[in-house]
């Protein structure tokens, strides 16, 4: 939810829930402000909402240095920055581990020059693992493999390659795993479902393969979330893919 749209959602939502709604809320240009409005929000509606994610943009170290001393203090909430992918995120990564904050990669949008390509993707993923930076990743992310899709849910929209959500997390994995970044590629790149195969003790892609521990390992320290605007598409899906 965006800062700005809390009370707009407060006013949707009259009832009195049961346990807090949890929110992910997205900060303007002004982080200081919107820090004050949330805290404000939170105050004048306890027990109905809590804010346990803030998102926001930074394509600079100042920045997010303001965003480490704007929400450091506040333990509870998981602080993603989202870095631009065209350059390379060395530097400004370095910044977010210096502020104890997260990363965040947007992988698509509703046109085809909204995407990273694998290459760039790649880069990233393998610098978040360098620098021991977790991150998530959002849009595009619908399919669980690489593939040509629709961008948007119109029948005559355009259609683009996708990311497979799956293809970025078994990613993050071969990267936390040591795995060079030009391999990283071809695993972004896979459109096999055969190409993978897990048991309960790995996962094999190709020739390589990731211990059970080291997927956990990546999932709670690397490779975090993903964000989709669909909310079965994703899981039905991949349960067709699990069908012989």
């Amino acid at each position: 939810v965006p800062v700005a749209r809390l009370n707009e959602l407060a006013a949707a939502l009259p009832a009195q829930p049961d346990t807090p709604w949890t929110l992910c809320v997205l900060m303007g240009d002004d982080l200081q402000a919107d820090a004050r409005r949330l805290a404000d929000f939170e105050a004048e509606h306890r027990g109905r909402f809590t804010a346990d994610v803030v998102e926001l943009r930074a394509s600079d170290v100042e920045r997010i240095a303001l965003a480490g001393r704007t929400f450091g203090d506040n333990r509870g909430v998981a602080v993603y920055v989202e870095l631009p992918y065209v350059d390379d995120p060395r530097e400004l990564l370095v910044a977010v581990k210096q502020a104890g904050l997260r990363a965040k990669v947007r992988t698509g949008g509703v046109t085809g020059d909204a995407f990273p390509t694998a290459a760039q993707l790649a880069r990233f993923i393998a610098r978040c693992a360098a620098a021991g930076v977790p991150f998530k990743a959002t849009a595009g992310l619908h399919h669980p493999l690489r593939g040509e899709h629709r961008l948007t849910y119109r029948p005559d929209a355009p259609s683009a390659t996708m990311f497979g959500f799956l293809n970025v997390f078994i990613a993050a994995a071969m990267a936390n795993s040591g795995v060079a970044e030009g391999e990283l590629v071809d695993v972004l790149e896979e459109r096999d479902a055969a190409a993978f195969t897990f048991t309960e003790r790995e996962l094999r892609w190709r020739e390589r393969s990731i211990p059970l521990a080291r997927i956990q390992q990546t999932r709670e320290a690397l490779a975090t979330a993903f964000g989709s605007c669909s909310f079965r598409e994703p899981v039905d899906e991949l349960q067709e893919l699990a069908r012989p």
